[in-house]
């Protein structure tokens, strides 16, 4: 029959000290990707929570800027979750982000008001 280990139920020390050191890095790396690519870098802020589902890093720029992190058809915003879920896998984490929104900071968009030509076709008796 084998030994129990007294100090196999403690911890290293220094395994704790590395695994909080790297708890932040999926924090740091969206402040670093954001902030290289927006106008204000200075505003650019985040918030860490955990819960059972995960990590939630919850983005907050200058509303100026958020045309910048969201992309057309929001393809950056899209990029940078997909690089912070490999953050995330090599921390065994699921990790994901939301970017803030102030109450009613967006309005609809405001419909063209343009006039179309259509004399091209308007002779074509279809």
């Amino acid at each position: 029959m084998r030994e129990k280990n007294p100090c196999a139920s403690r911890q290293d020390p220094l395994k704790i000290e590395l695994k909080q050191s790297a708890m932040y890095t999926d924090q740091q790396f969206v402040e670093m990707i954001v902030k290289a690519i927006v106008g204000h870098p200075e505003d650019v802020k985040t918030e860490r929570t955990v819960d059972e589902r995960g990590v939630l890093i919850t983005l907050h720029i200058n509303p100026a800027d958020m045309g910048y992190v969201i992309g057309r058809q929001g393809q950056t915003a899209r990029s940078i979750r997909t690089l912070l879920k490999i953050v995330g896998a090599k921390n065994n984490a699921h990790v994901n982000l939301k970017i803030y929104e102030p109450e009613g900071s967006r309005g609809p968009r405001p419909m063209r008001q343009e006039a179309v030509d259509t004399s091209a076709v308007d002779d074509l008796n279809i």
